[in-house]
């Protein structure tokens, strides 16, 4: 069954975690969903871990839509949602909701996702009124790199803990229907999580939230060798990648790939006539 929004409402009504992986082609998409994940984020990860860029920033919406549309085609029950990239909600409120409806028309996705706190209330009120929900993402948030000074952890004084806190009240007032919490202490991630009625998904940020969500290549050991504190690669499947490449060169050097059991066969008395 289709999860929706109200599914993943009535998860966090029940105590049921969320379960939610990064996803950028057909392919993955199809196997994550057959393996029944809750929710699919095709997030701007996707410049780092699949177009070798050094950040996110500099992911457009075609990219978006590119990989969006891909996902979308394979999954068929999970939620899945679409970042919206740097720049893309950030000159107006009228250019978030004109590249928020062609997110969601272009791709067929669920809803959209965007980062930070207050300052993005207006914009995510405006896509909601459209028609089209909006996951929110406050904390360590990527798209801010630059201005972080790098990728740091959030929210560690009390002052950072309280405007974290304010920001999901204030997301959560806007309309998102769940948020991600990235790169925060987890006593804190507990505490707003505690306080809102709408889902957590937690990235760094603990295991009190309502669901977690990782890169699917960082979880599967298949990006780069440094893994962040917060990851657990539960499959090392770079290697076996690089394993089976292997298996296959050697095969195709020695000739004993492609078998008998690989070729398509043709009539003797047809092969002597071509002479």
């Amino acid at each position: 069954m289709k999860k929706t929004v109200s599914t993943l409402q009535k998860m966090k009504d029940n105590g049921e975690k969320i379960s939610m992986l990064t996803a950028y082609d057909y392919s993955t998409a199809k196997l994550f969903d057959e393996a029944g994940v809750d929710t699919m984020l095709v997030g701007d990860s996707l410049g780092m871990v699949m177009l070798g860029y050094d950040s996110t920033i500099p992911v457009t919406v075609e990219d978006m839509i590119h990989h969006g549309a891909a996902v979308c085609r394979g999954a068929k029950e999970a939620l899945i949602v679409v970042d919206m990239p740097f720049l893309s909600y950030h000159t107006s409120v009228y250019d978030a909701v004109v590249n928020a409806g062609r997110i969601m028309k272009e791709t067929g996705c669920t809803a959209v996702k965007l980062e930070g706190g207050k300052s993005v209330c207006p914009q995510i009120k405006a896509i909601v009124e459209a028609q089209i929900p909006v996951c929110a993402h406050i904390g360590l948030t990527p798209q801010s790199v630059n201005a972080f000074g790098g990728f740091r952890v959030q929210g560690k004084s009390e002052e950072a803990a309280k405007e974290l806190i304010e920001a999901a009240l204030a997301v959560e007032e806007a309309g998102a229907f769940m948020v991600v919490l990235e790169g925060i202490p987890a006593k804190l991630a507990a505490i707003i999580t505690s306080k809102l009625h709408i889902p957590t998904i937690g990235i760094g940020a603990g295991a009190q939230c309502d669901g977690q969500v990782l890169v699917y290549q960082d979880m599967l050991a298949m990006y780069g060798n440094f893994v962040p504190k917060f990851v657990k690669q539960f499959a090392q499947v770079g290697e076996i990648m690089k394993g089976a490449v292997s298996d296959y060169m050697k095969e195709v050097r020695d000739g004993t790939f492609p078998g008998e059991e690989h070729t398509y066969a043709i009539s003797d008395d047809i092969i002597e006539k071509l002479y």
